[in-house]
């Protein structure tokens, strides 16, 4: 996404109306759900936890995992309502994360949430990092599923065994280390205008690691077999083709579009039309993120193969919107997408992603959806989205909201252990193992523990829910559910803003209240009588390790009674990136976007830029009366 031509002035807010207008009326506050999701990535957290952290009845976990076989696997995320910290779904997780945060990180940064998105990247690429110990070795697994379901306690009370399972050149796992692969790639991309040397790091581990599932390959859960009964793997090319793209995006390196332009046919790649993107299934993805490199004519040497990739993911989109010839995914008479009892929002929450991102391709393409029923508009395909996140929220047969803590109605016996038992600082006495089944899985009260943001399994078929701890196929969350919904729910909250009462719980990685409205008139610094009043402020704050970003947000105003054009602007001291103003061939110099053109008597127009430390500078050079 090129951010250097997207504008903030002011004068777009007509624009954005009329977009705003084909889009149905939104009903629910995106920013509140959003920021609500980050809060479960924060109660699924293995390890030590932070002292800021806002999930106050969590608390250490897992301190020991890996040191019987004498590695440091301390950290990560639990799988979902119990204490596994299965590798496929959670590096899936750690994709999704990364790619929404790479696609939408001019909403992300407008909402002040990048610092949350950060760090819950980051909690999943340091355990991957640590997991990855030889260039050969990932160790893939921690705990076992079997023994951990017949307990019912706290992470903080675990008596069950932690045993850690590795992948190495003799235990292949080609669609683990590749996800892994895709993840830190991904995370690589998110990482790049923040911390440009754990970028690189991250780079370095995924291209290691793509090679290890490319050269020997096979099946994790076949050297992982305890996994086999809770995340089969159905196969592992599309993980390479996914890792591989990944890898070019991360890298600009023509090796990886070779690799998934010359295994197309041969992975699947091109052969796959589907109706589902998961974990286990990728395809649906590699297919965009490769519509996107033909779109953007990055790949021209492939094109012919691009096309066959775009040709499929076409498809997906068809089927989601009811377009694909008959073949289409299933709808419950609600409008859910239907895909598979266990957990079904899953599969919901990560097409609707899939689609919002399409959509955009195709915007920024100036192309439509070819579909066997006709062709659709591009905002066809986001309205399709917004309806997935709608139904979520509550907009279903059930006015339920199926994001716990969201909304009047939600989910209140959400089988997850942690959130069912009494937090350890109000229970401190150890719940043991049989002892969680009898006197807190069995009561019929609500959970002690709201877990705020927990995407639940969902209803069935017919749109019937029933919120039973015990009826876990509908009412345990997982990271891959929730993981694609940080993407949907910052393109949605950017179009419609915040809907609804809603304070934000603090944290120390955003900004106090003193930093977010620091606004002071600065004068021009060009000689007096030019017509421009810059406003400089502070909007958001946060930490990546030891170092402080801020985001600058710059309002220029016309003071003159004549409206000005052909205004240049000379920015100093930058050394961040910048959004809303168009570079020049000039060095430290940039024009207002092209689609402003006149700034009238006393309008506005804004750019923003992200940076370490102080403000830059910022004069004009030029201008004409127009």
């Amino acid at each position: 996404m090129n951010n250097l031509n997207f504008g903030v002035c002011l004068v777009l807010v007509g624009v954005l109306l009329g977009f705003q207008a084909a889009i149905a009326a939104a009903e629910f506050n995106y920013g509140e759900a959003l920021d609500k999701t980050y809060m479960f990535f924060e109660a699924q957290r293995s390890g030590k936890l932070p002292l800021d952290r806002r999930v106050k009845w969590r608390g250490d976990s897992g301190l020991k995992d890996g040191s019987l076989q004498g590695v440091d696997l301390v950290g990560g995320y639990y799988d979902a309502g119990d204490h596994v910290k299965f590798g496929l779904p959670m590096a899936f997780s750690v994709t999704m994360l990364a790619w929404g945060t790479t696609e939408y990180r001019r909403e992300i940064t407008n909402l002040n949430q990048m610092g949350q998105t950060l760090s819950a990247i980051r909690w999943g690429t340091d355990y991957f990092i640590k997991a990855h110990t030889q260039p050969n070795v990932l160790w893939g697994q921690v705990g076992d599923g079997d023994s951990d379901h017949y307990c019912w306690e706290r992470a903080e009370d675990m008596t069950t065994p932690r045993t850690a399972f590795k992948l190495d050149q003799d235990h292949p796992g080609s669609d683990l280390a590749g996800e892994t692969a895709a993840a830190l790639a991904a995370a690589a991309i998110a990482f790049k205008p923040y911390n440009s040397s754990y970028s690189d790091l991250l780079v370095v581990h995924a291209k290691k690691l793509f090679s290890f599932a490319d050269r020997f390959r096979g099946l994790y859960d076949d050297s992982i077999q305890c996994a086999k009964q809770f995340y089969p793997s159905s196969g592992y090319s599309d993980e390479l083709l996914w890792a591989a793209t990944w890898l070019f995006l991360a890298t600009g390196e023509e090796q990886y579009l070779k690799y998934v332009v010359d295994n197309a046919v041969y992975m699947g790649g091109t052969g796959w039309a589907v109706k589902e993107f998961s974990w286990d299934n990728k395809y649906a993805g590699v297919q965009i993120l490769l519509s996107k490199v033909l779109m953007e004519q990055k790949g021209s040497a492939y094109t012919s193969t691009l096309k066959q990739y775009q040709a499929k993911a076409d498809y997906f989109a068809c089927a989601c919107l009811q377009k694909n010839d008959g073949y289409n995914v299933h709808l419950t008479p609600g409008g859910l997408m239907y895909v598979r009892e266990w957990n079904n929002m899953q599969y919901a929450s990560a097409a609707a992603f899939l689609l919002a991102v399409y959509s955009d391709y195709l915007s920024a393409a100036n192309a439509k959806l070819t579909c066997p029923d006709g062709q659709i508009q591009p905002i066809e395909v986001l309205n399709f989205a917004k309806s997935r996140a709608d139904y979520i929220l509550g907009k279903n047969p059930k006015s339920m909201s199926y994001l716990v803590g969201y909304g009047p109605k939600y989910p209140i016996h959400v089988h997850h252990r942690g959130a069912s038992i009494a937090s350890i600082s109000v229970l401190p006495s150890t719940v043991s193992c049989v002892q969680g089944f009898e006197d807190w899985y069995r009561r019929p009260e609500a959970n002690p523990n709201v877990i705020y943001g927990a995407l639940v399994g969902g209803p069935d078929q017919n749109d019937n829910f029933n919120d039973d701890r015990s009826n876990y196929e509908q009412t345990e969350p997982t990271l891959s559910g929730s993981a694609p919904l940080v993407g949907l729910f910052s393109k949605l909250e950017s179009l419609f803003g915040n809907i609804g009462p809603y304070q934000k719980e603090s944290t120390t990685n955003q900004p106090t209240q003193d930093d977010r409205h620091q606004q002071t008139p600065v004068p021009s610094t060009t000689a007096s009588g030019v017509p421009v009043q810059f406003i400089h402020s502070i909007t958001g704050a946060w930490n990546v390790g030891k170092t402080t970003y801020y985001r600058h947000k710059v309002t220029i105003k016309n003071t003159s009674r004549q409206p000005i054009t052909d205004v240049k602007l000379l920015v100093e001291d930058l050394s961040g990136s910048l959004w809303g103003l168009s570079p020049t061939p000039v060095k430290n110099t940039y024009e207002l976007p092209q689609w402003l053109g006149v700034l009238k008597p006393g309008s506005e127009c804004s750019f923003v830029y992200v940076q370490e430390g102080l403000q830059a500078k910022v004069s004009v050079l030029s201008y004409q009366y127009h």
